[in-house]
């Protein structure tokens, strides 16, 4: 049985591609790097010196046009993702697109029209669904260990006393920078993914730094699913003093859950591990959380162990084969998705705005 290679071109050549894609697409059968666009290539930054098999272009027109290539990869910063989305699937192309997906939710309803004309699928690139702590929630839910969840918390607070000098510090909001459209986008989709559509959702957002810029820094997101249904508070911040970083505090009718720390695989791809080597997305059993659970009628404490990770390679896996023979159902992380959660980022921005909650 002879099967298909899906060969893949990456846009862009920052930390993006090398930490998150490329390392994926080498560890995903049927998966060949077959070409990368790398605008400036550098003496200490060549996309041809590391991935000599590679083709090398320097603009994306260029990777458009070449009919060799089935899958393009946009790691690019999120002001080009609708232009570059838009030409590589009138191209032909399949497309995978980091997050966030496009500035707005018009945009990404136009990119779902042409993706369902052209036949070609998009994916999105929420990796931190398959955090290996976000899996261990979803477990304690799925299993009712918690009962009717009535508060959720998701935190991404850490100390970064200076804004970065990338799209995450740099563009507007208007553009999909800054916090909302970076750490928001994980915070909020996680949500999304456990508990649907809010009902209304309230915003308040700071700049914490207190440098001076113009855009926020800092967010806390308030979502409500009705008076049955839980609270959920999304919050990031830039000032947070903690030897600790809280990252879910989870309360239920039967019991709670309190996690600290973020899941490894970042710190793993970024010193050059990759799915499949010992140890990858495995955390120290020391940082894992804390369960209460009712026995008896008094609280009683114990420490649970994350589940065992499914890693980041499972979204590039699941994309494969909605290629191969799953079709846009079969997709990971579907551009509706996407579109659903920009709406509560729009819905955010707003109430940010004008002081008030936003209902659906």
């Amino acid at each position: 049985m002879v099967v298909k290679t899906y060969n893949v071109g990456v846009i862009g050549y920052g930390m993006s591609a090398k930490v998150f894609h490329i390392p994926l697409i080498q560890v995903t059968p049927t998966f060949k790097l077959h070409s990368i666009v790398q605008r400036t290539p550098k003496p200490t930054d060549d996309a041809s010196k590391d991935h000599p098999t590679a083709k090398i272009y320097h603009s994306a027109t260029e990777m458009f046009a070449d009919p060799s290539i089935d899958i393009i990869v946009i790691t690019t910063t999120p002001d080009t993702h609708f232009t570059f989305t838009k030409s590589a699937l009138e191209a032909g192309k399949h497309v995978l697109v980091e997050k966030p997906f496009v500035p707005t939710s018009a945009e990404a309803q136009q990119l779902i029209d042409i993706s369902e004309k052209t036949g070609k699928l998009i994916c999105v690139y929420q990796n931190r669904r398959w955090d290996t702590d976000f899996l261990t929630v979803r477990k304690l839910m799925a299993d009712d260990t918690l009962g009717r969840v009535v508060e959720f918390e998701t935190h991404f607070d850490r100390y970064k006393a200076v804004r970065p000098e990338n799209w995450k510090g740099n563009l507007s909001m208007d553009q999909a920078g800054g916090v909302l459209y970076d750490l928001g986008t994980h915070l909020i989709d996680q949500v999304y993914v456990l508990f649907g559509m809010p009902k209304s959702v309230t915003a308040v957002f700071s700049n914490q730094r207190n440098d001076g810029e113009a855009e926020p820094d800092s967010l806390t997101v308030l979502l409500g699913y009705g008076t049955n249904g839980p609270l959920v508070t999304a919050k990031a911040g830039v000032i947070c003093v903690e030897t600790e970083q809280l990252r879910y505090w989870v309360r239920g009718a039967k019991g709670s859950f309190k996690k600290f720390h973020l899941d490894v695989q970042e710190d793993q791809l970024k010193a050059g591990l990759k799915p499949g080597d010992k140890g990858f997305g495995i955390e120290s059993e020391a940082n894992s959380g804390t369960l209460v659970v009712l026995e008896g009628g008094k609280p009683k404490s114990s420490v649970f162990k994350n589940v065992e990770p499914k890693t980041y390679a499972t979204l590039y896996d699941g994309f494969m084969k909605a290629i191969e023979d799953g079709g846009e159902s079969a997709v990971p992380v579907k551009a509706s998705d996407a579109c659903d959660v920009l709406k509560i980022i729009e819905a955010a921005r707003e109430s940010a705005r004008t002081g008030k909650s936003v209902t659906f």
